[in-house]
C-alpha cells in the first residue's frame, strides 16, 4: 500500500489584468499631480516716456532681405563695400545713426558679416529692427 500523495498544489497568479491596473494607476497619478509653476526672474523693462523725432539726415538705413541682398539707403551693395560707404557717411556726420533692418527669413551669417563691417568703421549708434516684411518669393 502506497499512502503517499502524488498531487502537488501549484499557485496560479492571474496576470491578465496587470496592464490595465498599471495604466489606471498611471492615469490617476497624472491627473492628481500638481506641478509647481515656474516663477522665473521678475524683470521690469523700462518704458519710453516720450519718443523723439530724429532728423532724416542723421539716419542711414541698411536693409537685408532673405536672399542676402544688402541695401544701404536704397543702393544695393556687397558686404566688402560697407566699410567704405558707411565710413564716408560717419566721417561726414559723426552723429550718424545706422537703422539696421532685416527680414525674418534672412540668414544670420549675412547679418553677422554686416555687423562686423559696421564695427570696423566704429558705427556704434546702431538701431536694430526686424519689422521689414518681405515674404518668400518676393524680390526687391
Amino acid at each position: 500500500m502506497d499512502f503517499n500523495r502524488s498531487t502537488r498544489k501549484e499557485t496560479f497568479i492571474p496576470t491578465s489584468s496587470m496592464g490595465d491596473i498599471a495604466f489606471l494607476l498611471l492615469i490617476f497619478f497624472m491627473v492628481t499631480t500638481i506641478f509647481r509653476e515656474e516663477t522665473g526672474l521678475k524683470v521690469e523693462l523700462p518704458r519710453a516716456e516720450a519718443g523723439e523725432e530724429v532728423v532724416r539726415e542723421l539716419v542711414s538705413n541698411i536693409y537685408i532681405n532673405r536672399l542676402g541682398q544688402i541695401s544701404i539707403d536704397d543702393r544695393l551693395v556687397q558686404v566688402k563695400h560697407i566699410v567704405d560707404i558707411v565710413g564716408q557717411k560717419i566721417t561726414a556726420n559723426p552723429q550718424l545713426i545706422v537703422a539696421f533692418k532685416t527680414d525674418r527669413y534672412t540668414d544670420y551669417g549675412v547679418v553677422s558679416d554686416v555687423m562686423e563691417e559696421l564695427k570696423e568703421v566704429n558705427a556704434v549708434r546702431v538701431f536694430l529692427n526686424n519689422d521689414v516684411e518681405v515674404y518668400p518669393g518676393e524680390k526687391w
